[in-house]
């Protein structure tokens, strides 16, 4: 099987250098959503099943789904999940291989 990486393309912003470290980690914490938040919302948003082949999953074999953003944007991540699909590791693989 054939192992591929994916880079998350990250915006960055200027920091304000008059800012103390405790200051730009408190921004920092509350601007951005954590990788995990967005991957439970889109489980229980979207099911345990991958949008492209199909196969079902359950909590325990749930680490072979990962969430792709349709747009390739991971900071897009809209309440009602329409930036994210479900999809099986290999599914997944296939996708950033086109």
């Amino acid at each position: 099987m054939r192992r591929s990486s994916f880079r998350i393309h990250r915006q960055t912003k200027k920091v304000d250098p008059n800012k103390s470290v405790e200051e730009i980690v408190r921004d920092l914490q509350q601007t951005s959503p954590r990788k995990s938040d967005y991957r439970d919302r889109s489980l229980r948003m979207h099911g345990f099943i991958c949008a492209r082949c199909g196969r079902e999953f359950d909590h325990k074999t749930s680490h072979l789904l990962t969430v792709h953003h349709k747009d390739g944007n991971h900071l897009n991540n809209p309440p009602d999940g329409s930036n994210w699909e479900n999809l099986c590791v290999y599914c997944h693989d296939e996708e950033h291989s086109l």
